[in-house]
């Protein structure tokens, strides 16, 4: 075990609408590293962009350093991102093959978060459960902007539309927001795709993090999202500092 005071656990449902799953995870706790991948919904082939970033991941091999690892992670999504753009060109004109990310990594007493698109990485840390990505959607432009309110983003008719994702030409040059913090004992992370975050409500994610069952958290989650009748796939990753 790379943090042998973490213990992580992660789940994927197709949800109560779909006949597939576009989402991927990665969990490997022997790295210290976590990620979840949603297929772009409406596009081309997202199994295929959000599977091969898991596959990129899980290749990373053991006994790097935190830096040696943060950079290998931003190589091998770069290299995926260009990978999932030629596989389109070569498909044909208007083809587009992509997926969102959500990455964490622990190392010692300090994490860090890499992101791009609408998944999510959530910290519950002293009963107070805080979003440390930003989506990068046009409905949280909006709400910068200060067109819609933030409690009326969730079920904006546009909130699907995402200005960022691996694969996607959606910008000059492809590239990840970042931020890093200390972890503290009792801290509980979660990453999860929107199919999760839509369906429930920012408090219901709070109370079932925070809970202590035989049910382990992500099964706690996507049980509570099916029972909303979620119409995504839903995916969840948490990470427990003990």
């Amino acid at each position: 075990m790379t943090a042998p005071h973490i213990s992580s656990w992660a789940m994927t449902h197709p949800g109560m609408k779909r006949d597939h799953n576009e989402d991927a995870l990665v969990n490997r706790p022997d790295l210290g590293l976590w990620a979840v991948a949603d297929g772009a919904g409406g596009h081309d082939a997202g199994e295929v962009a959000s599977g091969m970033i898991a596959e990129a991941l899980e290749a990373i091999p053991q006994g790097l350093s935190a830096p040696e690892l943060l950079a290998e992670v931003r190589l091998r999504i770069q290299a995926t991102h260009e990978a999932l753009r030629e596989e389109a060109a070569r498909r044909g004109e208007n083809v587009t093959i992509a997926s969102t990310i959500v990455v964490m990594m622990a190392r010692n007493d300090h994490f860090a978060c890499l992101w791009a698109g609408d998944s999510r990485a959530y910290l519950l840390r002293d009963g107070e459960l805080q979003q440390i990505t930003r989506d990068h959607s046009l409905v949280q432009e909006m709400v910068d902007a200060g067109l819609v309110r933030p409690e009326d983003a969730e079920k904006h008719p546009r909130a699907n539309v995402i200005t960022r994702a691996v694969g996607a030409a959606l910008g000059d040059a492809f590239e990840m927001d970042k931020v890093s913090d200390r972890i503290l004992p009792g801290d509980r992370f979660l990453l999860c795709s929107d199919g999760l975050c839509k369906t429930l409500s920012a408090d219901d994610i709070a109370t079932l993090l925070a809970s202590h069952t035989d049910v382990s958290p992500p099964e706690a989650l996507i049980a509570a999202a099916l029972t909303m009748n979620a119409t995504d796939n839903v995916t969840a990753v948490t990470v427990e500092v003990t």
